[in-house]
């Protein structure tokens, strides 16, 4: 394309067709500086903008060269350009990701979720920027801040934030425990996120001791450990691996209890945990208790001759194949092991 080609024609002659320079199909959305760029002055862009004009403004410094009411993705794409525009180029690692992310509950509609209010009915986008950014927000785009931009993911040409941090930014604004929950445990059951990570984001962004998050998080962490039982129970079926005794306790023989396991065989000496911990606070007390006491549990079932293997749930979903040979070799290696003790297999 030439630079005669790429120019929008100036005001003192006919508005360009829309959606046509000279024949050329060009985006439907501009910036005024893009517009500068093609030869167009803002003069021109706001005569063209004028009631019966070709063109609409739809946020400052934003246009929309149709006619026509914006559709829900022009006002996408206007709220990443208005909240983009004007970045200055920046050099090294980093400057190709974009200036800003759609986030919330504007991102979390366009990863699918069911349990947020469809686009054409969100009155507002949340859109995040980096903290130096002097910009407002305006019209149909609010702003978010961040010291740093999380890794954008791009789906359908929008760059969006990454789901836990589009979960985060969304449980901010919503007001019970109720909404809270839904869009959480969705995140977990429709395999968009691991339980860790969305508490993870959540701890970032100080929302863990909030009332109406608390009886969410303890949902979602349930839900979390249901669907990698699910996993775990076809591991061992699609893969054609022995069938163990399935959440059990140990115990000695008129002994103490030894802890619960999620599969255990029994003839083979081995046991089967999933590590679904989410601590809610990194380093908490709590967390450090609880890590100290899955730790001793695992050294004396190991004292006992029971070998113990941990599954995450991330593993099961993404790697099965890899999971079920580490299950069948282990199970294969019994053989050149002394016995396990015997212990007390009892339903957990």
């Amino acid at each position: 394309m030439n630079n005669n080609s790429a120019r929008l024609t100036p005001a003192r002659t006919a508005a360009p067709a829309p959606g046509e320079i000279a024949g050329t199909p060009v985006p439907r959305l501009l910036t005024s500086a893009q517009l500068r760029e093609r030869g167009i002055p803002a003069s021109t862009a706001s005569a063209h903008c004028r009631p019966g004009g070709p063109w609409q403004q739809l946020l400052p410094g934003v246009y929309l060269l149709h006619r026509g009411a914006a559709t829900q993705d022009d006002r996408l794409r206007a709220a990443l350009l208005y909240a983009g525009r004007a970045v200055p180029a920046q050099r090294g690692r980093g400057s190709d990701r974009p200036p800003a992310l759609l986030t919330g509950l504007a991102a979390l509609a366009v990863h699918g979720f069911d349990s947020v209010p469809p686009l054409p009915s969100q009155e507002a986008f949340d859109v995040l920027v980096p903290c130096t950014r002097r910009l407002r927000s305006t019209a149909f785009v609010r702003l978010l801040r961040a010291a740093a931009l999380p890794e954008p993911e791009h789906i359908a040409g929008l760059a969006v934030a990454p789901v836990a941090r589009a979960l985060a930014d969304a449980v901010a604004t919503l007001p019970g425990t109720g909404a809270v929950r839904r869009v959480l445990t969705e995140a977990v059951r429709d395999g968009h996120c691991e339980p860790g990570v969305i508490v993870a984001e959540l701890a970032r962004a100080r929302l863990l001791a909030l009332p109406h998050v608390v009886g969410a998080v303890d949902a979602l962490l349930a839900e979390g450990r249901a669907r990698a039982e699910e996993r775990l129970y076809a591991l061992v079926r699609g893969h054609g691996l022995p069938e163990p005794v399935w959440n059990v306790d140990l115990r000695l023989p008129g002994g103490p209890h030894l802890g619960g396991v999620d599969a255990y065989w029994p003839e083979q000496g081995l046991a089967v945990e999933l590590d679904t911990r989410a601590p809610r606070f990194c380093g908490s007390f709590e967390d450090d208790a609880r890590f100290e006491a899955g730790a001793a549990k695992r050294e004396h079932l190991e004292r006992l001759g029971i070998t113990v293997v941990h599954l995450t749930p991330r593993g099961l979903r993404e790697a099965p194949e890899q999971q079920a040979v580490v299950v069948r070799t282990a199970l294969m290696a019994a053989d050149d092991r002394e016995p396990a003790a015997h212990v007390v297999v009892l339903p957990r």
